[in-house]
C-alpha cells in the first residue's frame, strides 16, 4: 500500500494515528525529541503517566518504528530510548500542534465550562 487512508475503516493508517496522537503517544514524542532517555527519566519528564501506561506506549511507539530501544546488558539493568529517524520526523509534526495548543490555550479556555485557570 503507498498510502494510507484514515477514512477508511479497516486502514491500519488509523491504528498508526491513535497510537501517535494519543496524549502519552505525543508526550513521549516530544520527551524524546531532543535527547535519549532512560525509563525513569521519561516517567519523572511526563508528568502523570503510570508505568504500565508508560511502558504500553513505549511498546507501541517502537512497533511503529518510531522509538528505539536499547537494552544494555549491565547490573542493574540499564535501558535506553530514543527516536528513530521515523519518529523524529513524526515528533516534528506533532510538536507543531503541541506548540500550536500552547500559544492558543488563552483562546482556546473561553470555550470551556468551568475552565481551569493556566
Amino acid at each position: 500500500m503507498a498510502r494510507g487512508d484514515l477514512l477508511a475503516t479497516g486502514c491500519p493508517s488509523r491504528e498508526v494515528l491513535r497510537r501517535v496522537t494519543s496524549s502519552w503517544g505525543v508526550l513521549v514524542l516530544i520527551a524524546l525529541e531532543t535527547r535519549t532517555r532512560r525509563f525513569s527519566e521519561l516517567r519523572r519528564a511526563i508528568g502523570g503517566v503510570s508505568e504500565r501506561m508508560l511502558a504500553q506506549t513505549l511498546q507501541q511507539l517502537e512497533g511503529d518504528g518510531f522509538v528505539r530501544r536499547v537494552a544494555y546488558k549491565v547490573v542493574p539493568p540499564h535501558v535506553e530510548y530514543s527516536l528513530t529517524p521515523l519518529g523524529a520526523e513524526v515528533a516534528e509534526k506533532v510538536r507543531g500542534l503541541a506548540d500550536w495548543i500552547e500559544l492558543n490555550l488563552d483562546r482556546i479556555l473561553p470555550h470551556w465550562k468551568d475552565a481551569p485557570v493556566a
